[in-house]
């Protein structure tokens, strides 16, 4: 198979990369992500997008916060197709895009890995595994999906 060139397209966005993904997944370069799989936040919502961000640190909450007991994860990807700032953070929770948070229906392709980043705290995790139980708990949290 030949490789192809990938174009991507942004959708009112300003960052060009490189982007993170954080995840407890144990995946390869030259793999997809995909969207299609329960949300870390709302367990009964399938997504219609998979996310990202510019942020190696934001990759590692994710990774951290995301459900299981397998190791974190951080790998450095490519999107594939257009994507778009995250509606979930921007300007709903944040004006513009301070976490530089993006989504794509399209898949992202694992171009590398990332080892080093700052990791949370016991206390921290916790806190924010209270905060996502809010969430969860909440019927009216919503996911713009």
């Amino acid at each position: 198979m030949e490789d192809k060139e990938i174009v991507t397209v942004s959708i009112g966005v300003l960052d060009s990369g490189p982007f993170y993904h954080g995840t407890k997944a144990d995946l390869q370069i030259g793999e997809f992500l995909t969207a299609g799989f329960r949300s870390n936040y709302k367990p009964e919502v399938i997504m219609n997008h998979i996310y990202f961000t510019a942020l190696v640190n934001g990759a590692g909450l994710a990774a951290a916060l995301a459900p299981g007991d397998r190791t974190e994860r951080v790998y450095i990807v490519e999107p594939t197709g257009s994507f778009e700032n995250d509606p979930n953070v921007t300007d709903k929770k944040f004006p513009g895009n301070p976490t530089r948070s993006y989504r794509s229906q399209a898949p992202l392709k694992i171009i590398g890995e990332v080892t080093e980043w700052v990791r949370l705290t016991p206390e921290e995790l916790q806190m924010w595994q209270e905060r996502l139980a809010n969430i969860k708990a909440n019927p009216k949290a919503e996911i713009i999906n």
